[in-house]
């Protein structure tokens, strides 16, 4: 199994990430990027503010969560079930050349070429695992045509601010019995920061909790296994 290769270790700290501005800007481009679907729907979520705003206010704020710019108080716990589904890792689809459309689309509006932000999502994509089915507290990797699964406990989560000045929210589960080859934490990241099913996630996991949030360069990306490879370029375009 190769589920703990150090391309699961990365380079910034747990609360506040100090790093150099190359990989400052990377990590900005990674989060602000097309990994999901729009965030229109309704959140039973506590503000300090009122609910009776137009709908064009309510969209700029679910934008503004997803950028990485939201107040504290916003984030809430999230069970596992926000994440059950079966899922595919998106890797295959860019060496097969499916997303290269993608990357092409975003060098007519981004400061690199195609071909740069092929290789920065290479970087960003690369797994062995190329299948994720969670259901209930069960998560199941499928890696090298073999499957291993454990049962997760929610360990908390943790908010990042990066040196840019956006932030996002880890959410983190721990393995709770002695499930062979599975890491002892995963952390989720979706750009929600309080309960809704996800549309798609990155994927951070290994045995050192601590040393996982410090992880920057690598984030396994996953959407719906229903999905085929044109469903996933269509998702991207449209974000």
């Amino acid at each position: 199994m190769t589920l703990f290769s150090s391309k699961h270790l990365g380079a910034f700290a747990i609360s506040s990430l100090v790093m150099a501005s190359t990989s400052t800007a990377l990590a900005a481009d990674h989060e602000h990027h097309d990994h999901g679907h729009a965030h229109d729907h309704s959140h039973d979520h506590a503000h300090d503010h009122s609910h009776d705003h137009a709908h064009d206010h309510g969209h700029s704020h679910d934008s503004d969560i997803y950028a990485g710019h939201f107040d504290d108080d916003q984030v809430a716990d999230r069970p596992l079930s926000d994440w059950e589904g079966d899922w595919q890792s998106v890797f295959p689809y860019l060496e097969d050349g499916t997303l290269d459309k993608v990357f092409a689309h975003k060098a007519e509006h981004g400061d690199k070429t195609a071909e740069e932000y092929k290789q920065y999502y290479t970087t960003g994509y690369e797994t062995d695992v190329d299948r994720i089915v969670i259901e209930g507290d069960s998560v199941t990797f499928y890696e090298n045509g073999e499957e291993n699964t454990g049962e997760y406990r929610y360990d908390g989560y943790e908010i990042l601010t990066y040196a840019a000045g956006n932030r996002g929210v880890r959410f983190i589960f721990e393995l709770e019995d002695d499930a062979d080859n599975m890491p002892q934490y995963i952390q989720f990241s979706d750009h929600d920061i309080y309960p809704t099913d996800a549309h798609h996630f990155h994927l951070y996991w290994g045995d050192d909790r601590a040393a996982l949030l410090e992880e920057v360069t690598h984030w396994s990306t996953y959407y719906p296994s229903e999905l085929d490879g044109d469903g996933i370029v269509d998702e991207m375009l449209a974000h």
